[in-house]
């Protein structure tokens, strides 16, 4: 299995941690692309069709989480695209999966708990 992974996260630091703790996991994962905010990765998507997941964080400017899931999810074919959500805020957490996701993580992230997701959602 050779996973291609969107991370969205505003938070450079975030993105650079979340791509090195999935970089540490070559047999599972083999590409990870990055976006900034939700319309950066909105245009990610159309660039790179094949993805298999989307790693996403909520609060960011320009197209937060929660409005990239309602475009993101209008789309049918998006549906087999699995959407987990980290956040720092889990009151988020029924309101994100009413929107479509299919997951949600606190952060910080923890690495066992990220990748036992992973694995359950790309074999879903």
């Amino acid at each position: 299995m050779s996973l291609k992974v969107l991370v969205v996260d505003d938070d450079f630091i975030n993105r650079k941690l979340i791509q090195a703790l999935l970089k540490r996991h070559s047999d599972m994962i083999g590409e990870v692309i990055e976006a900034d905010n939700g319309s950066e990765a909105l245009n990610a998507l159309k660039l790179h069709p094949d993805i298999d997941l989307i790693l996403l964080d909520i609060l960011m400017p320009v197209l937060d989480g929660k409005e990239f899931l309602k475009i993101f999810r209008s789309e049918p074919e998006n549906s087999r695209i699995p959407v987990i959500v980290l956040s720092t805020d889990d009151t988020q957490k029924s309101t994100v999966l009413n929107l479509g996701a299919d997951d949600f993580i606190l952060k910080p992230i923890n690495e066992d708990q990220l990748m036992d997701r992973i694995r359950y959602w790309s074999q879903s």
